[in-house]
């Protein structure tokens, strides 16, 4: 018996009655052969990591544009917190690590540069529009490719919680809504604490009513939240937090909407990375031979607008790439005769 035949076993063993067994997959968009060590959800998985999009999240604004400290988050670390409370949900639940692990870490892919202001500003420009978790798909299915695929050819399963994990459509597996409630567990935590760092809130000026239930601490609050899902969803055929801590959770999402993710003085530099990124777009738009060759051979034999493929060009840039790319673009450089 090889490696991953005892794995499978062991998860028909061990997981819940509702978790998404590895074996029971709904297979890849290109049937390729089984591994003999990792399960399927672990190869993609591993695909994920290894992608450059993966690694270019390390660069990708979270909440503030350009900050000077070392300690803000960035879209990579957020990735890998919503990765470690997704885990601890799926172990405690007995659901499917490896699964939920791979949405966890494949979800923001698609995100653009600037954070959410990138995507407002692409979202704006295209005429079909531009959604993040729309692109993170579009990232795993066609925009990453290697020698050997046009595309990292994801489980159904993966697919299918990284396009939902925000947004009106609801994931088909449990696997899938742990990912999409842990996202929001972890962006909700740690921009209050990026927002106290940076001395857009205080912390006395949090919802104390809020505070009262869902703990005064960062660490606090994100160890209650994950105990609610748990207790509200063991066993059971569905992923939840209960009335009373759901309430108080969106409660202070919403203050943090008023008075973070719409507060100008957290979004300052907000109208100059508008601006820079429409500019692009239109200077692509007129010069569309301007783009990276590597980048439009992509396209070759697609029926894709050109639209869309600007836009997956300014999509996967990181903050500092779009930066560096205006200079080159539109600052004039000094003559200098040789």
């Amino acid at each position: 018996m090889d490696i991953r035949t005892r794995l499978d076993e062991l998860e028909r063993n061990t997981l819940s009655k509702y978790a998404t067994l590895s074996s029971n997959t709904k297979g890849r968009m290109m049937e390729e052969e089984i591994c003999n060590i990792r399960t399927e959800f672990q190869r993609d998985r591993d695909r994920i990591i290894h992608s450059k999009s993966f690694r270019r999240l390390k660069h990708k604004t979270q909440v503030f544009i350009a900050p000077e400290g070392d300690h803000y988050r960035t879209r990579l670390t957020h990735t890998l917190e919503v990765a470690q409370i997704s885990r601890t949900l799926a172990r405690a639940l007995r659901l499917n690590e490896d699964l939920v692990e791979a949405i966890a870490l494949g979800h923001d892919l698609g995100h653009t540069p600037f954070g959410h202001t990138g995507e407002y500003a692409l979202n704006a420009l295209h005429p079909g529009g531009f959604k993040h978790n729309e692109q993170s798909l579009k990232v795993v299915d066609f925009l990453e490719h290697t020698h050997m695929r046009q595309g990292l050819n994801l489980t159904h399963e993966v697919r299918d919680g990284i396009l939902n994990h925000t947004g009106d459509g609801e994931p088909e597996t449990l696997e899938g809504s742990i990912a999409r409630i842990a996202d929001r567990i972890a962006y909700i935590n740690h921009d209050i604490d990026d927002a106290i760092r940076a001395k857009i809130i205080g912390e006395d000026e949090l919802p104390k009513d809020c505070l009262d239930v869902l703990g005064k601490y960062h660490g606090e609050r994100i160890n209650i939240m994950i105990l609610d899902v748990v207790e509200n969803s063991l066993d059971a055929d569905s992923i939840s937090m209960s009335d009373r801590v759901g309430y108080y959770t969106e409660k202070l999402r919403l203050f943090m909407f008023d008075r973070v993710y719409l507060n100008m003085d957290a979004r300052t530099e907000e109208k100059k990375a508008l601006y820079i990124i429409e500019q692009l777009y239109r200077y692509y738009m007129d010069n569309y031979l301007e783009l990276p060759e590597e980048h439009r051979e992509q396209y070759k034999n697609t029926d894709f607008p050109k639209e869309d493929i600007i836009c997956d060009y300014i999509g996967g840039m990181t903050d500092r790439y779009v930066v560096n790319l205006v200079k080159e673009i539109f600052i004039p450089k000094p003559w200098q005769k040789y």
